[in-house]
């Protein structure tokens, strides 16, 4: 069973195997506080058992991704005093947000990020630990933290290991914003899209490519990329021998290779089109939409 959530949505289509989640407070462009920082990490950490699941798909709900930290909520941790033996509380809110983005970039799940409106600050670092990410060609993106007398302390390592040292000691040093189509010429992101009708399709293929590929094999794909320059080169490839003879002995080599010989789809292959990514799009929209008037009137 998936975690309950307070500011996250979350749509399960089982037959896919994809997750849907909507950061939920539009209000704020989808500003993470504590709370939601812990749902994050509580959904990620539950993600690494969920077998079922392929894909994960995120979006912020209302027109932004995610503006980033709330600052209200750190500068309400900074005027409380600290207590000697205890850590320091914004020490442990920031540390958060790099725990989450750890989390986040390895959970078996292929992680889809759709960006759009402002991606800042931990919006951006979640866009940094997506193995794919869409933009939509406005998108505001940049990371304002030192043009407001704070360092991106947590979501640094996770720039340089996306873009590269040079372009994050440029953007980090500057709080330079930019627009889709720069991000894609940084490599920041996978492609880009010019509306809701362009990013339906291109999800729809997306989705496709992501799903023809069999579950097992893309989780343990995705463990050797990430081990690459963490662990010794000789230990990576150890490691990748032991991934590889897991998976011909596994049931999936043998229905793969059967389904190229006989010219078929392999049985986890699963096909999108842009229709159906749109209605379930609207679905979710809908849904919570309902459920925060509802909370609003209560």
């Amino acid at each position: 069973m998936l975690p309950s959530c307070q500011f996250l949505h979350l749509s399960h289509d089982e037959s896919a195997g994809i997750l849907r989640v909507s950061l939920n407070r539009p209000d704020a462009r989808n500003a993470l506080t504590v709370e939601m920082l812990a749902e994050l990490i509580a959904l990620f950490e539950h993600l690494k058992t969920r077998d079922d699941l392929r894909v994960v798909l995120m979006r912020g709900h209302g027109g932004h991704f995610c503006a980033g930290a709330d600052l209200k909520g750190v500068f309400g941790d900074a005027q409380k005093p600290v207590v000697a033996g205890e850590k320091d509380p914004v020490v442990t809110m920031n540390r958060a947000f790099g725990e989450m983005l750890r989390v986040a970039e390895r959970i078996p799940q292929v992680l889809i990020t759709v960006l759009e409106g402002g991606v800042l600050g931990g919006g951006f670092g979640l866009a940094c630990v997506s193995d794919i990410a869409l933009a939509h060609q406005a998108t505001k993106f940049g990371m304002p933290e030192t043009s407001r007398g704070l360092p991106p302390a947590q979501i640094a390592p996770f720039v340089v290991q996306r873009m590269g040292l040079t372009q994050a000691r440029r953007l980090c040093l500057t709080s330079a914003q930019f627009n889709g189509d720069a991000a894609l010429r940084y490599g920041l992101v996978h492609d880009v899209f010019a509306d809701e009708a362009a990013l339906n399709t291109l999800l729809a293929d997306t989705l496709n490519q992501v799903l023809r590929c069999a579950p097992a094999a893309n989780a343990r794909t995705k463990e050797i990329l990430l081990s690459v320059g963490h662990i010794d080169p000789d230990e990576v490839l150890d490691n990748a021998a032991m991934h590889f003879a897991a998976c011909v002995r596994s049931p999936e080599a043998p229905e793969g290779i059967g389904a190229f010989l006989q010219k078929r789809q392999a049985n986890w292959a699963h096909t999108f089109t842009a229709d159906d990514v749109a209605q379930a799009q609207a679905a979710i929209t809908q849904d919570i939409t309902e459920k925060n008037v509802q909370e609003t009137a209560q």
